[in-house]
C-alpha cells in the first residue's frame, strides 16, 4: 500500500516517523509532506497511486480525489469532512475515518474561555491598563447563576456543558436527538426558539451540514436577551455573520466570542464581524493545544493501522 500524508499534522517530523514506522516495517509506502499544497494539479500529482491519504483540514475536493484512482482510504486528522468531496467518496466506496473527540477539553475550555473574556470584559481590560485608562465602562458580569444554551450536546457540546455546571449556570440544550449523557449532566432540552429566547449564553456545538447552515439565523438571534452572549467554536456558516454583526452593532445582544468564520483565517477586511461591537475574536484556535495536536496525529495513524487489520474505526463514510 502506498499511503500519502498530503499536509503536516503540526507535529515534530520524530513523530511521524515513530508513528509511521510499523507501516514502513510492514512493507508499505509511506510519503509525507511538510507544506500544504493549494493548487489543484500539484494535489493530484500528490495523490497520484495513493491507496491511503492522511489529510488535516485543507480542502481535498471532489476532483483531487477523482483523480486518484487507487485511494480506497480517507484517514482525515479533524472532527469534520465537509472540507472533503465525499460525493466521490460515495460513488467509489472510499472510506473516511476521522479524528472524533481528539480536541473535546481544548474547544470545550475555549468555549468557556470566550464566554468569561465577553462577561468580564478581559480583552478590553488589557487593553485600557495598557493604554494608562481604568475600569471605566468596563464593569462586567458573572458566569455564576447564568442560563447557558448549548446547541448540539454531542461530545464536545456536553464537555461545555459541564464546565458551565461547575460554575454553577443552569443548562439548556437543542440538538437533533436527546442524548442520555446530556441528562445525565443536568441539560434540560428544549426547542430551539426556546433555547434563543431563556439563554444568557448560546454556546454552539453543531457540525455544518445543509440543515444547519445558518441555523443561527438572523430571526433566532432576535429572540435573544438583551446582553446575551453567542459563542461560537464550531463552523462559521452555522451562524449567520451579518446577523448577528447587525444585532451587536445595534445593541440588541451583548457580545459575542467567536473562532470560527466561514472561511478559514486570514478574512477579509471586510468580513462583519471584525468591525462589529464587542466582539471577541480567535483565528480558529479551538482544537490547537499541543496534547490534541499530538492526540489527533496519534488516532490518524491508529486508524490506518486498524482499517489494514480489516476493521474500520471512527467512520465517518
Amino acid at each position: 500500500m502506498k499511503i500519502t500524508m498530503l499536509e503536516p499534522l503540526g507535529v515534530g517530523t520524530d513523530v511521524i516517523e515513530k508513528l509511521s514506522s510499523g507501516l514502513v516495517a510492514a512493507g508499505h509506502e509511506f510519503k509525507a509532506y511538510d507544506s500544504v499544497e493549494k493548487d489543484i494539479e500539484k494535489l493530484k500529482e500528490r495523490c497520484a497511486d495513493a491507496d491511503v491519504l492522511i489529510i488535516a483540514n485543507s480542502p481535498l475536493p471532489s476532483e483531487v480525489i477523482a483523480a486518484a484512482k487507487n485511494l480506497k482510504y480517507i484517514s482525515v486528522a479533524f472532527v469534520g469532512i465537509d472540507h472533503v468531496g465525499t460525493d466521490v467518496c460515495l460513488e467509489r466506496g472510499i472510506h473516511i475515518s476521522n479524528a472524533g473527540g481528539y480536541c473535546d477539553d481544548a474547544v470545550a475550555e475555549l468555549a468557556v474561555g470566550l464566554t468569561l473574556d465577553c462577561l468580564r470584559n478581559i480583552s478590553a481590560c488589557n487593553s485600557a491598563i495598557r493604554n494608562g485608562k481604568t475600569k471605566d465602562g468596563l464593569v462586567g458580569f458573572e458566569l455564576s447563576g447564568k442560563t447557558v444554551g448549548i446547541v448540539g450536546t454531542g461530545s464536545i457540546g456536553c464537555h461545555t456543558a459541564e464546565i458551565f455546571k461547575a460554575f454553577g449556570c443552569k443548562l439548556l440544550g437543542y440538538s437533533r436527538s436527546v442524548r442520555p449523557r446530556a441528562e445525565e449532566i443536568g441539560i434540560k432540552y428544549v426547542t430551539l426558539d426556546e433555547l434563543m429566547q431563556q439563554s444568557d449564553i448560546i454556546s454552539v456545538h453543531t457540525p455544518l451540514t445543509p440543515a444547519t447552515e445558518k441555523l443561527i439565523s438572523r430571526e433566532k438571534i432576535a429572540l435573544m436577551k438583551p446582553n446575551s452572549i453567542l459563542i461560537n467554536t464550531s463552523r462559521g456558516a452555522v451562524v449567520d455573520s451579518e446577523a448577528l454583526a447587525d444585532a451587536l452593532n445595534s445593541g440588541k445582544i451583548g457580545a459575542a466570542g467567536i473562532d470560527v468564520f466561514e472561511t478559514e483565517p486570514p478574512l477579509p477586511g471586510d468580513h462583519p464581524l471584525l468591525t462589529a461591537k464587542n466582539v471577541v475574536a480567535t483565528p480558529h484556535i479551538g482544537f490547537a493545544t499541543k496534547e490534541s495536536i499530538e492526540r489527533r496525529a496519534e488516532m490518524v495513524f491508529e486508524n490506518i493501522y486498524r482499517w489494514l487489520e480489516g476493521d474500520i474505526i471512527r467512520k465517518m463514510l
